[in-house]
C-alpha cells in the first residue's frame, strides 16, 4: 500500500486513495477535516524531494496557481513545503480528463468543441492577464464535468511570462504531441505558445486525430517543426470551415500568423458561435512536404512519461536537421515549378483547385487570376462591415462568393465586392456621462442605430451613459448599430447570476430562484434536436462571477428541438430581363425571404443575378420566384422545390401568366434561358 494513504498530513488532511500519477508528483484525494470537504492534494514524489530543479518546478506550480481565480481553473486552497514532504492541496474535481472523453466519443461534435475550447480559452486568458503561461496545455491536463464544464489543472512547468531567466530544459519541457515548435526549438516561449497547444487539442477533439503521429518522441517535435497537418474537414467533412480556419490559425507555426492572445481567439470563436457560416479573412496554405529546417532541438524527455526518447534517438537529430535542410531546398525548388505550372494545368485539365482569397486586392490585381487559372469574375460595389472599415480602403475586395478555399473549377466565375469609392465615414460623438434620451437623439440624429443596454454601475448616475460600443471616435459607415450602455444606479443588494444554459428548464428554474432571483419570460426558440427542453440562453448572462441585484427577473430562451436550416438560392437572369428594365421578387411557403443587399422588388437592370436568403423550419421547401420586365407582355414563375437541410434544389417548374401570344406558344418557357445555382446550409 502507498504510504500515504489512510495517513493525516499536519493533521487536518485525511488522504484516502491515489487518484493520478504524474512525472513529478502523486495526486491523493483527501478529506479537510477542518473545512469538512473533500480535496485533492498533490505530494512531490520521493525521488524528487531532493533535487532541487523539481522542487523549483513545484514550486512554481503552487505560485502560479496561488494567484489564479477563475471558475475554468482550478483552485488552490493550500500549500506546505517541509523539509520531508511539499504538497499542494486543491479543490477535488468529479469528473474525467479531456483525453479520457476525446477516446471515450471518438472525437466530439463541434459544438462541444467550441463550448470546450471557449471555457479553456478564458481561464487561460485568465492566467495570460496575470502573467502566467502554463507550457504544458494537453487534454489529460483538462477535466470535463459531469456539466461539461472544463477545468484547467496542472500549472507544473507553468512560468512567469514576464521573467527573464529561463535554462535549456525550461524551454522544451511540455508533452510532445501538444509542443508549440518555438518550444521544440528551445526558443523563447509565452502566451502564443498556449494558443499553439490550444489549436492542437481542437484539431483533435474534432476529427479524434492527433495532428501528427510518430515512433518516438523526437520525431513528432520535428514534425511540428516542419510538417503541416491535414486539414481538418479532410477528416470530418462534416467541419464547418470557419471552425476549421480557427483551428488552423492556432496551429501556426509562426507565431506571427498565430493569434496574438486568447482574447483574440475568443472573438473569433464567439463570432462562430453566433454565425456558424461565418468565414474569416486570415487564409492557411497546407503542403504535405516539409518546408523548414531547423538548427537544433531541445527536449526534456524527464518531463514526459508517454515515451522516453532514447539518447541514440537523440543523436539523430542534429542529422535529421541536415538532412532536412538539403531536403528543403530541393522542395523549394518544386514548389516554384508548381507554382509556375500547376495553375496552367488546371485551366487545361479542369481540375478542382482552392479559390484564392481576395480580400483587400483590387480590380487591376485580379488580372493574373484570369490568366494563370482561368478564373472570371463578377463585380458588385457596397459597403463593408464596421469591422472592416479600417482593414479596407474605397477600390478594395471585402467580400467574395465562393468563399476563400472552396474548390472551383478553371472555368468558375467568382463574384466580388468591392468597396464604394464616395464611402461616407462618420465618427461616433462623445456621448459618455449624457442623459440616455439627448444621447439616443445626437446618435439618431448622426444617422446611427441605437440598441439601449442597462446595467448597474458605482461610478455613473442612475439613466446617464456608462459607455458605448464602439467607442466614441470610433470610423463608422451610416446606418451602424451602437450599443448604449445605461447606468440602473449603484446595485443595491448583489449576487451572483447563475448560468442556467445546458439546464432543463425545471432545473434552470430552482437555480435562478435558490440564487434569490425571478424567472422572467420564458420564450421557446429554434434548436437542435438534443437541446430539446434545454435553456440555450438567458437574460443577464450569468457565470464567470456576474453580479445582479436580487429579485431581479431572469428571462430564459429554451430550445424547442426543431433547427433552422438557412441557405441561399443564386438565380443568374436571362439576358432580355437584364437589358429591358426587368424586376424580381420571391414567395416562400412559410418561410422568410430576403434578397441580399436589396429590399422589396430588386431592379435587376444592373444585375446578372439575384441571391435570396432563406430560413426555414421545415427539411423541404418551395420558393416561387416572379421575374417581371417593362417592356416584355408576360411573367415567368421558376417554382424550385428544396431540401432545406443541405440546400439541394430538388426540382423546377418554369411557367407564364399570362400565356405568350406569340406563335401560340405554350404557358411553358424553356428553361436553359436560367442558370440556377446554389450554395448549401
Amino acid at each position: 500500500m502507498d504510504r500515504f494513504v489512510g495517513k493525516r498530513l499536519d493533521g487536518r488532511y485525511e488522504i484516502r486513495e491515489i487518484i493520478g500519477v504524474g512525472g513529478m508528483a502523486v495526486v491523493y484525494k483527501a478529506y479537510d477535516s477542518i473545512e469538512d470537504r473533500i480535496v485533492a492534494i498533490k505530494i512531490l514524489k520521493e525521488e524528487f524531494a531532493s533535487n532541487e530543479e523539481f522542487q523549483r518546478r513545484f514550486k512554481n506550480e503552487s505560485k502560479a496557481i496561488a494567484v489564479l481565480s477563475h471558475p475554468n481553473i482550478v483552485k488552490v486552497f493550500d500549500v506546505s513545503f517541509g523539509d520531508l514532504i511539499q504538497y499542494i492541496v486543491m479543490e477535488y474535481i468529479e469528473g474525467i480528463t479531456l483525453k479520457e472523453y476525446i477516446e471515450t466519443n471518438g472525437g466530439l461534435n463541434w459544438n462541444d468543441a467550441v463550448s470546450f475550447t471557449i471555457q479553456i480559452l478564458r481561464g487561460l486568458q485568465h492566467a495570460h492577464d496575470k502573467g502566467i503561461v502554463h507550457r504544458d496545455v494537453k487534454p489529460q491536463n483538462i477535466m470535463v464535468l459531469a456539466d461539461k464544464t472544463i477545468k484547467v489543472t496542472d500549472f507544473g512547468i507553468a512560468r512567469f511570462a514576464r521573467k527573464e531567466s529561463q535554462t535549456i530544459t525550461d524551454k522544451a519541457i511540455g508533452s510532445v504531441h501538444y509542443i508549440s515548435p518555438e518550444q521544440a526549438k528551445g526558443e523563447f516561449t509565452d502566451e502564443k505558445a498556449d494558443i499553439y497547444s490550444l489549436g492542437v487539442i481542437m484539431y483533435e477533439m474534432l476529427t479524434g486525430n492527433l495532428p501528427f503521429e510518430a515512433e518516438n518522441t523526437v520525431s513528432v517535435a520535428i514534425m511540428h517543426l516542419q510538417t503541416e497537418p491535414k486539414l481538418p474537414t479532410h477528416i470530418n467533412p462534416l467541419i464547418p470551415l470557419g471552425l476549421e480556419q480557427i483551428t488552423m490559425k492556432a496551429m501556426q507555426k509562426d507565431t506571427q500568423n498565430r493569434y496574438k492572445s486568447a482574447a483574440e481567439m475568443l472573438r473569433d470563436l464567439e463570432q462562430f458561435k453566433r454565425d456558424p457560416s461565418t468565414i474569416f479573412h486570415n487564409s492557411y496554405f497546407v503542403d504535405d512536404s516539409p518546408t523548414k529546417a531547423v538548427d537544433s532541438f531541445y527536449y526534456d524527455t524527464q518531463s514526459n512519461t508517454d515515451d522516453t526518447a532514447s539518447a541514440e534517438s537523440q543523436s539523430k537529430v542534429s542529422v535529421i536537421a541536415i538532412l532536412a535542410g538539403v531536403a528543403a531546398a530541393f522542395i523549394i525548388a518544386i514548389i516554384v515549378l508548381c507554382i509556375i505550372f500547376i495553375p496552367k494545368l488546371f485551366s487545361s485539365s479542369g481540375e478542382k483547385f482552392e479559390c484564392p482569397d481576395f480580400f483587400g486586392k483590387n480590380k487591376s490585381e485580379l488580372a493574373s487570376f484570369e490568366e494563370d487559372f482561368g478564373l472570371k469574375f463578377s463585380y458588385e460595389y457596397g459597403t463593408p462591415s464596421n469591422e472592416l472599415l479600417t482593414e479596407i480602403e474605397p477600390g478594395e475586395i471585402y467580400k467574395q462568393n465562393p468563399p476563400a478555399g472552396t474548390l472551383v473549377g478553371a472555368d468558375a466565375t467568382i463574384t466580388v465586392t468591392i468597396c464604394n469609392g464616395d464611402l461616407e465615414i462618420i465618427a461616433l460623438p462623445n456621448v459618455v456621462g449624457q442623459e440616455a434620451s439627448r444621447a439616443q437623439f445626437i446618435l439618431i440624429h448622426e444617422g446611427f442605430e441605437v440598441e439601449v443596454i442597462s446595467e448597474y454601475s458605482e461610478d455613473m448616475a442612475e439613466g446617464c451613459v456608462i459607455r458605448t460600443d464602439p467607442a466614441y471616435g470610433s470610423k463608422l459607415a451610416p446606418g451602424s448599430k451602437i450599443k448604449l450602455f445605461v447606468s440602473l444606479g449603484v446595485l443595491k443588494e448583489p449576487a451572483e447570476v447563475p448560468d442556467v444554459k445546458r439546464h432543463s428548464l425545471e432545473e434552470a428554474k430552482k437555480l435562478i430562484e435558490q440564487a434569490g432571483f425571478k424567472v422572467g419570460t420564458v420564450t421557446q426558440v429554434s434548436s437542435e434536436p438534443n437541446f430539446k427542453g434545454y435553456v440555450v440562453s438567458q437574460s443577464p448572462e450569468g457565470g464567470d462571477g456576474k453580479m445582479a441585484e436580487k429579485g431581479t427577473a431572469i428571462n430564459i430562451s429554451v430550445g424547442n428541438g426543431i433547427p433552422v436550416y438557412k441557405f441561399t438560392l443564386n438565380v443568374e437572369l436571362p439576358t432580355d430581363y437584364v437589358n429591358d428594365h426587368g424586376f424580381v421578387s420571391a414567395w416562400i411557403d412559410n418561410a422568410q425571404v430576403s434578397a441580399e443587399q436589396y429590399t422589396g422588388k430588386v431592379e435587376i437592370s444592373k444585375l446578372k443575378n439575384a441571391n435570396f436568403i432563406i430560413s426555414t423550419e421545415k427539411t423541404e421547401v418551395q420558393v416561387t420566384i416572379k421575374l417581371s420586365a417593362d417592356n416584355i407582355s408576360y411573367h415567368d414563375y421558376l417554382t424550385y422545390t428544396i431540401d432545406a437541410t443541405t440546400g439541394e434544389i430538388l426540382n423546377i417548374y418554369q411557367h407564364q401568366y399570362p400565356q405568350k401570344s406569340e406563335q401560340g406558344s405554350d404557358n411553358t418557357s424553356n428553361s436553359s434561358d436560367f442558370t440556377v445555382e446554389n450554395e448549401g446550409a
